[in-house]
């Protein structure tokens, strides 16, 4: 099993900035992509921000220029930096894990429980 542990989440005032951590322990295997996703009352998951191994990215066009994600493959660690935060940013932030494991070598998700972000007018 992989665990994920969230943390940096808080309440913020507009403009404001967070740092979130997500740190992947357990029995690891090879993590192929690491990620964000939020999910607000009442709407959908969405995606934020990915990173594979090799440090490619993708972010969604909302939070472009205003989040950078960036990773610690050997302490299989990822971050979101979050710059000009915004009230409708607030959610639920949700880290995520792609991993192949042992013995299968398939890729599977893992989810952390989930870290509130709040960002006041």
């Amino acid at each position: 099993q992989v665990q994920l542990v969230e943390s940096g989440g808080g309440l913020v005032q507009a403009g404001g900035s967070l740092r979130l951590s997500c740190a992947a322990s357990g029995s690891i295997g090879v993590i192929n992509a690491m990620g964000w996703y939020r999910q607000a009352p009442g709407k959908q998951r969405e995606l934020v921000a990915t990173i594979t191994r090799t440090g490619s990215t993708d972010y969604a066009d909302s939070v472009k220029g205003r989040f950078a994600i960036s990773r610690d493959n050997a302490r299989n660690t990822v971050y979101l930096q979050m710059n000009g935060l915004k009230p409708e940013d607030t959610a639920v932030y949700y880290c995520n894990a792609k991993v192949t494991l042992s013995p299968s070598w398939r890729m599977d998700d893992f989810w952390g429980q989930g870290t509130q972000v709040t960002v006041s007018s």
